[in-house]
């Protein structure tokens, strides 16, 4: 089997539990405070290392307390570090409140910035499919892991825009586009770029513009498939939440782990919905 090559971030979460968010100038006490390896990229290799699925995690490691704890913990965990900086890494501030609702605060380090040269340390007869993240896209260095991708586009690109898709550039929005990727995001994502108000409306009119599979989880519902032909809801199983943070990306994980082993679409989501839940009930 080949690899899938996964392009992103990998960060030091500050995950800060309150009981609720507090409103500007309130003052709230937190429950309590922790650490962990996080980051979009690292949540999506983490479920493909879970399913022995063969991958590489091209992602910056920089130096500081922040770069310190992601290369401690990715040399514990076994995953290889294939870019080493001597800049520093930032940090996500993760703020759950008793809803089990996440609010991100995120201070952005080298893990998110791509040079050109950094590409040229792989070797593309490796790998079959390439996960990529719009948070790393809307940096100043988004082009430069486009213009990979266009050199590359014979692979299968899985595309995960993120709550900050409003604010990636339209240009390079398009040029991903052009790529036909496999795009994942949630509702509350689709509506917001699309300018719809429903989920029926929104797929066909993302898919106007991609063209291949678009998959909208739902939270309690599923997820949501659409191929331009055929749409229907995967349905998941009631859980009770603890943290939604990771979530979304251990769905995509699954996702990309479920094809790689010759998975149908179906059999695909329901596998990806048992291991978000599985995740928001950690």
């Amino acid at each position: 089997m080949q690899k899938a090559l996964i392009i992103g971030s990998c960060v030091c979460d500050v995950i800060i539990r309150v009981h609720q968010y507090p409103k500007i100038s309130e003052d709230e006490n937190i429950i309590s405070q922790s650490l962990q390896l996080g980051g979009c990229a690292y949540n999506v290799a983490y479920i493909l290392q879970q399913m022995h699925v063969p991958f590489d995690l091209f992602s910056p490691v920089g130096k500081g307390i922040y770069g310190d704890f992601v290369k401690e913990n990715l040399i514990n965990e076994d995953i290889s570090i294939m870019i080493e900086s001597n800049d520093n890494n930032g940090c996500c501030y993760c703020i759950v409140d008793d809803s089990s609702e996440r609010t991100f605060l995120c201070e952005h380090g080298v893990e998110y910035l791509y040079t050109k040269d950094y590409f040229k340390l792989l070797d593309m007869n490796k790998y079959d499919c390439i996960y990529i993240c719009g948070l790393e896209i809307e940096e100043v260095t988004g082009n430069n892991i486009i213009d990979f991708l266009e050199a590359n586009n014979h692979q299968t690109i899985y595309f995960a825009p993120g709550p900050r898709i409003h604010l990636i550039d339209e240009d390079k929005m398009q040029r991903i586009f052009q790529l036909h990727p496999i795009i994942h995001l949630n509702e509350q994502e689709i509506l917001t770029y699309t300018h719809q108000d429903d989920v029926n409306q929104a797929v066909v009119s993302l898919y106007e513009l991609s063209q291949n599979v678009i998959i909208v989880t739902l939270g309690k519902q599923g997820c949501y498939y659409y191929d331009g032909y055929h749409s229907y809801v995967v349905s998941t199983v009631s859980q009770e939440i603890e943290s939604s943070v990771g979530a979304g990306d251990s769905h995509l994980g699954g996702i990309i782990a479920c094809r790689k082993k010759g998975y149908d679409w179906y059999d695909t989501l329901t596998n990806a919905n048992k291991i978000a839940v599985q995740k928001l009930s950690q």
